[in-house]
């Protein structure tokens, strides 16, 4: 995370007036305004297999890709494919079934996928390059978090941990059901229901881990971010495995990235790394006025989110940014 940021903030400063959300604040995407009335989201993200299934690994990257754009609150119209696949060593069927998990990501989210690019490479990698569109006065940022905001997040913590543990024959591809589940599930009920009702800011958690990806949201809005680290949700055994040191290794790059400007009051070791683990196709982490709060978890039970919690809230500017409790 620490190199990431030094490195993108060496980069040349390009100025254009139709940018609206370009690496200045680490934005979940790009938008590009065409009109009054629309702007272009655009993103791209890919990986290596997390798990074994073809088809599933297919669904869990363009739910991963398709995230960004539903993190800004737009609407996913069209993906470009991008792959990395030995193929002097694994059969074409393989490559076909992640292609098609992909494809049915894309289609669930309304989209179309117009083509794309392969490569060989010694190591499977796929994923997505995503466009979509939105109202230029409705971009939800992540560095708009207003002190008092409530923060929610709609998916479970825990797939960095318990993928690792597949890797290492810890636990078996049958019991990652759950996690599957939560990756494979787009944050497209999110979205709209953070749009129906209205929030201050909003981002994806992913590679960064919860921690990470909050504190991002609290160093670009100027404002520091308490978490209660009970009410955060995990998916189960990731504790257990935790315990036994199976996390990413993301996670001590975000710990050491946030240094001082992290605050942690009598939190378990295991806990704290969990939360700083790199997460897959996790959900949104939503700053939400408190006098909306119940509507957008009333918006987000309807729309069948993994998960609707309350997990903290926005203060004024602190010290430390990040606050765990």
């Amino acid at each position: 995370m620490e190199l990431t940021a030094q490195v993108v903030r060496s980069l040349p400063r390009q100025s254009h007036p139709s940018v609206l959300a370009g690496m200045d604040h680490f934005e979940d995407a790009g938008v590009y305004q065409l009109d009054e009335e629309t702007a272009l989201v655009q993103t791209v993200d890919f990986f290596p297999p997390l798990v074994d299934d073809p088809f599933t690994f297919g669904q869990i990257a363009a739910a991963n890709s398709l995230s960004d754009i539903y993190a800004m609150g737009g609407k996913p119209i069209s993906a470009l494919n991008i792959v990395g696949f030995p193929d002097n060593d694994l059969p074409g069927d393989i490559l076909c079934e992640i292609l098609l998990g992909g494809a049915d990501k894309v289609t669930e989210a309304g989209a179309a996928i117009l083509g794309g690019h392969s490569v060989r490479d010694a190591e499977i990698k796929y994923g997505l390059a995503v466009t979509g569109t939105i109202h230029p006065d409705r971009i939800i940022c992540n560095n708009t978090a207003k002190p008092g905001d409530v923060l929610v997040l709609t998916k479970p913590i825990g797939s960095g941990v318990l993928t690792s543990a597949a890797k290492k024959n810890m636990i078996a591809q049958d019991d990652l059901t759950e996690a599957i589940e939560v990756m494979t599930a787009l944050n497209r009920g999110a979205c709209e229901a953070m749009v129906e009702v209205g929030v201050s800011a909003a981002t994806d958690i992913t590679g960064f881990g919860l921690l990470g990806h909050a504190f991002e949201m609290a160093d670009g809005s100027g404002v520091s971010i308490k978490l209660n680290a009970n009410d955060i949700p995990l998916l189960q055994d990731t504790l257990k495995f935790a315990a036994q040191g199976i996390v990413t290794r993301a996670h001590k790059a975000s710990l050491q990235y946030l240094s001082n400007r992290l605050k942690v009051e009598g939190i378990d070791e295991t806990l704290v790394n969990v939360l700083a683990d790199a997460q897959t196709s996790g959900g949104l982490l939503i700053a939400v006025a408190s006098d909306r709060a119940d509507a957008l978890i009333h918006a987000l039970e309807q729309r069948s989110a993994p998960t609707a919690a309350v997990v903290g809230e926005v203060r004024s500017p602190a010290d430390q940014a990040i606050e765990l409790i």
